[in-house]
């Protein structure tokens, strides 16, 4: 498709700035992005933005998009609404570095009930948008190789365009020269005031109803979740700073989006897309991290040769192949990792890589639809552990499950599923973890997993 804008750059060097510090002279307290790795390649660089030239937002099959001032009412899917927006973003990527522009935030779990004949019947409890995207057009990318900083304007290929890019660099880069305005406060948090939606006596009867379900031949598996409540003085980017400190992981963002904020520590991609090429990586199959080197090998051990976590993390891999399999070219479809152990900071998990080649007739929010919800945050078959979902969990998911990361304008595509993910709200702060149910689980141990997944984001909470 004919590129509608072009990229206008200007590389500083900044060995004396890191991507935090960027964020709090560019974006401070007003909605702004940071996209960040600690996983090679991915983590070379870093992304970070402010003053979004739009914002949507996504309910249901309603959306409402804020630009330059004015508020605009569309009804409709939100891939197809996205789709219609972006075309007039459209841009080739020359400059060797991932992302240049894009729109930026998450899709949650609930979004996918618009493409998968899923029920809607829970309680809305966060009320929160399905979706709530930025479209960057303005950015900077830290690069960790060289220390370089690249900003990164978008706007026409016109004298007019020129002139615009060149003025914007300019004032983005004086408010990078400047050093930062304070700092953001971390304050320890009681232990008394964590709440849950679920005691571990109703995940376990719940876990058996899902086992039963399953003697039945009604499903596979199913991923059952706990929801867990906090409360924090602290301020929100404090809290992401110290989550990236407990738990680095592939995938760190922080969404400023206004009235509330979202941090992330995950772990999962749920697909990628670089040109015509896909990759996925479930993870399935867990433990808790040893005391030192040689417990971390005996527990990686064991869990390599668990017959259960083997079964599941082999189901899960099939659904991703099928997922992969719906959208790319007929026999390019591989497995080019299986069933590797990786750590993490409070856990381990079995992780496996499937890549395919797109069909040319797709885009990438049709490659996002064929794999939202993951397999690994709903189950197999997907549809009917939706059902089992609706049917036990309390209230809608929300963010929790779906994706976060960008659409890029030049048609790529980043996004990890929403796990070890915090929604921050005013001083309350919301968690969820799950454990994907199969027919020889043990409750109580599926319900430590969660426990175990939660700890990170607890401790970051209660500054430990």
């Amino acid at each position: 498709m004919e590129s509608k804008l072009m990229p206008y750059t200007k590389v500083l060097l900044c060995d004396t700035e890191t991507p935090i510090t960027i964020y709090q002279k560019l974006a401070g307290d007003k909605i702004g992005v940071l996209l960040e790795s600690c996983e090679q390649p991915k983590g070379r660089y870093s992304f970070i933005a402010a003053e979004p030239s739009a914002i949507l937002k996504f309910k249901g099959t309603k959306a409402v998009i804020e630009k330059r001032g004015q508020i605009m009412f569309k009804e409709g899917k939100m891939i197809d609404i996205a789709r219609e927006f972006i075309n007039d973003y459209r841009v080739e990527n020359k400059t060797g570095i991932p992302f240049i522009g894009g729109l930026v935030g998450f899709v949650g779990y609930d979004a996918a009930r618009l493409h998968e004949s899923a029920p809607d019947a829970k309680p809305d409890e966060l009320k929160l948008p399905d979706a709530h995207l930025l479209a960057i057009t303005e950015l900077v990318a830290y690069d960790h190789y060289t220390h370089n900083l690249t900003i990164i304007v978008l706007a026409k290929n016109s004298k007019k365009g020129r002139i615009y890019a060149e003025h914007r660099i300019e004032e983005i880069e004086s408010k990078i020269k400047k050093p930062v305005s304070g700092d953001e406060v971390l304050i320890k948090t009681s232990a008394d005031k964590i709440k849950t939606n679920m005691k571990k006596e109703e995940f376990i009867s719940k876990a058996e109803k899902v086992k039963e379900n399953i003697k039945d031949g009604n499903v596979l598996q199913t991923v059952l979740s706990i929801r867990v409540y906090m409360e924090s003085t602290s301020h929100p980017f404090a809290l992401y700073r110290k989550l990236r400190q407990v738990n680095p992981s592939a995938y760190l963002f922080y969404f400023n989006l206004g009235d509330y904020q979202v941090a992330g520590s995950s772990p999962e991609m749920l697909v990628e897309l670089r040109n015509s090429n896909v990759s996925t990586c479930p993870i399935a199959g867990t433990r808790p991290r040893g005391k030192d080197e040689a417990e971390d090998l005996k527990l990686a051990n064991e869990l390599l040769n668990d017959k259960k976590e083997r079964s599941e993390h082999i189901m899960l891999v099939d659904l991703g192949k099928s997922d992969m399999a719906n959208i790319s070219e007929p026999g390019t479809v591989t497995v080019a990792e299986f069933m590797k152990v990786k750590f993490y900071s409070y856990i381990m998990h079995l992780v496996s890589r499937i890549e395919g080649i797109k069909k040319k007739e797709l885009d990438m929010f049709s490659v996002l639809c064929s794999f939202l919800p993951a397999g690994t945050l709903s189950g197999v078959p997907r549809i009917r552990a939706m059902e089992i979902i609706d049917e036990l969990e309390l209230s809608r998911r929300g963010i929790y499950g779906g994706a976060a990361g960008y659409f890029g304008f030049d048609g790529d595509m980043d996004m990890c599923i929403a796990i070890r993910t915090m929604i921050i709200r005013e001083r309350n702060v919301i968690l969820q973890a799950g454990a994907g149910i199969v027919a020889d689980s043990v409750p109580e141990k599926e319900y430590d997993e969660i426990n175990n997944k939660l700890k990170a984001m607890i401790k970051a909470v209660r500054d430990e």
